[in-house]
């Protein structure tokens, strides 16, 4: 997308940071690893991993020391996902606090993990990250797969009718998807 801050670009009016925040809303704390606009309209806890450009498992890591130990969930999610909704998240949590399962992560319609979109059992996450380090001897540029080979987890799928809730835009055309769909 020509080097843009992509959770800064708007959908519908939004920023989408600013969306995916929304769909968390009652989250305590919000914390966002990596910039934060200083226009932001809800206040959020940031950090970035060091040293930065990490990674997505270098990330996880760096916000989850800002998430006090006694906070049960945590809903780990990318950046641009502008059309995550507090109703998707309720049904990652649910899901995972009826289950004997460390979290809960959406599956797309041809079978793939949607790792950036997912409500983890809080400790469970440390404990993975934990052992990704051990193992790697770092974090830093550690793949989603290392992390999510360290849990057991429950794949949901989306069933309601309208947009996936983890369609991120990566594309000028996923932009211009989303914002047909948020309208």
């Amino acid at each position: 997308m020509g080097g843009a801050d992509k959770p800064t670009i708007p959908v519908a009016g939004q920023s989408m940071l600013t969306r995916v925040l929304a769909a968390v809303h009652d989250a305590d704390p919000q914390v966002v690893v990596g910039r934060v606009p200083p226009d932001l309209p809800v206040p959020v806890a940031s950090t970035t991993e060091q040293p930065p450009g990490g990674g997505p498992v270098a990330a996880t890591a760096a916000g989850l020391e800002l998430v006090p130990t006694e906070v049960s969930f945590t809903a780990l999610l990318a950046a641009d996902l502008p059309l995550l909704t507090g109703e998707a998240i309720d049904v990652l949590r649910l899901t995972v606090e009826s289950a004997p399962m460390q979290g809960a992560v959406y599956r797309d319609a041809e079978g793939r993990l949607q790792s950036l979109c997912g409500v983890w059992r809080t400790a469970a996450l440390r404990d993975a990250l934990k052992r990704v380090a051990e193992e790697r001897g770092s974090l830093h540029g550690a793949p989603m797969h290392a992390l999510m080979d360290q849990l057991r987890f429950i794949e949901v799928s989306w069933r309601r009718p309208g947009p996936p809730p983890w369609f991120d835009c990566d594309t000028d055309d996923d932009l211009r998807t989303a914002e047909e769909w948020a309208r």
